[in-house]
């Protein structure tokens, strides 16, 4: 027995070790592990909060001027309309259009038209109170994005012109989709256009951005970023903002596309890598937000790119955010989903979470808010829904939805399914 307590003496000391390099290690990966950041001192613009405006005495006829003309409504991608309080739920259909193709972004408006293009490639024109097809043409094989209006003009980018071909840009007519010009790109595109002084502005999976002329596609200049550029560019001040796969945010200046800033991330894979910037950004109160595929959703200084802070998710933040200041709430909040199935509302300063509500499933799509509701999409149940913006209660629901849930004129709410448009409108005594 004697020569058997050394050895077990020693597989003790051994198995001691082994727990301490495994503890140790632990710790050592916690502390490489990216964690919430939060710099409230970096520069932050306090702006005066849109009031919600009266309910209209001739909303229909005012509705019919109206124009929604980008992804997010306007060129800062804010995602937020001022609605009167007349639009909050219940609603009731008027109307409903089948596009037999995935819907994977919002139609645009404008005035009585919805333009809408569907992952087929096929742009459509439709009436925004019937819902029926005014006119319709094939511009790729594969598209995920929405057009961009401006001058009697609709813009469009599509994933795919023909079977194995890369993108093109192309602009067509209002009125009855005569091709005004187009323009091939040598990768694919998906970014949806932002439009400014006759350019319009998008970005590509080889990573080029895009200043093309309004008139006739010409190209002014080209900037080159480090991975490619899906999401849209949010414009102010005459800088465009925008994330790339390679895990950077950019600052571009509008006039020449000369860089004015770059920041990198490392949030991904215990702070080793960046993730993916597939978002695309809103840019209020002086700073820019963005999700990220490590899980993140940050914000940037738009002056100079500092991070201001960062705050953490369980899955992928593919979703744009929408930043609103509603009317009798919080204070300037950034609302946005994630593919753990919660959707956020974070403080639009110190990125702190004011509420949370659990959905489930897997939050992929953008965020809108419209009047004092905010709503979303949900890719992984195939639903919609609406949260109270102050609260995070939900006011509205629906079992139709995958990606970007709504927009309005004020007068009426235009939703996206999965593969179809709806038309609604509020509930009234008369429905009852």
């Amino acid at each position: 027995m004697r020569w058997r307590r050394p050895r077990a003496l020693g597989l003790a000391i051994g198995i001691g070790i082994v727990l301490l390099l495994a503890g140790g290690a632990a710790l050592f990966l916690r502390a490489r592990a990216p964690h919430d950041v939060s710099h409230p001192e970096v520069e932050f613009r306090p702006e005066t909060p849109a009031p919600a405006p009266p309910p209209p005495k001739k909303a229909r006829r005012k509705a019919h001027r109206f124009v929604w003309p980008f992804y997010g409504y306007t060129a800062d991608r804010r995602r937020f309309f001022a609605a009167p309080s007349t639009l909050r739920p219940p609603f009731v259909r008027m109307w409903a259009f089948r596009a037999r193709s995935l819907l994977e972004f919002n139609p645009i408006m404008v005035g009585r038209w919805l333009f809408v293009i569907a992952n087929d490639g096929r742009l459509y024109s439709i009436s925004k109170r019937t819902g029926r097809v005014r006119w319709k043409r094939r511009i790729g094989v594969l598209a995920a994005e929405s057009p961009a209006y401006a001058n009697g003009r609709v813009c469009v980018t599509v994933l795919n012109r023909a079977a194995g071909l890369p993108g093109r840009a192309a602009c067509l007519r209002a009125r009855d989709g005569r091709l005004l010009w187009s323009r091939t790109l040598p990768s694919r595109a998906e970014s949806s256009p932002v439009i400014d002084s006759g350019r319009v502005y998008f970005g590509s999976e080889d990573g080029t951005v895009y200043a093309m002329r309004l008139s006739d596609g010409a190209v002014p200049w080209r900037f080159r970023a480090q991975g490619a550029v899906k999401g849209g560019l949010a414009l102010v001040d005459g800088r465009l903002y925008f994330g790339d796969y390679a895990g950077k945010v950019y600052a571009i200046r509008q006039a020449d596309g000369h860089e004015v800033w770059r920041v990198g991330t490392s949030g991904a894979r215990l702070g080793l890598s960046s993730g993916r910037f597939y978002s695309t950004p809103a840019v209020a109160y002086g700073r820019v937000y963005i999700g990220n595929t490590d899980g993140f959703v940050y914000s940037f200084a738009a002056r100079d790119g500092r991070l201001a802070w960062r705050t953490h998710t369980d899955a992928y933040v593919y979703g744009s955010p929408a930043v609103a200041d509603v009317e009798g709430g919080p204070g300037p909040t950034v609302y946005i989903g994630s593919y753990d199935g919660t959707f956020y509302a974070l403080n639009a300063r110190s990125g702190s979470v004011r509420w949370r509500h659990r959905d489930g499933g897997k939050i992929s799509g953008g965020a809108t808010v419209i009047g004092d509701v905010v709503y979303f999409s949900n890719w992984g149940k195939r639903t919609s829904m609406g949260l109270g913006a102050r609260t995070g209660r939900v006011v509205w629901r629906s079992r139709f939805g995958s990606f970007n849930a709504m927009i309005s004129d004020g007068a009426m709410m235009v939703q996206t399914g999965t593969a179809s448009l709806y038309g609604l409108r509020r509930l009234s005594r008369r429905d009852r």
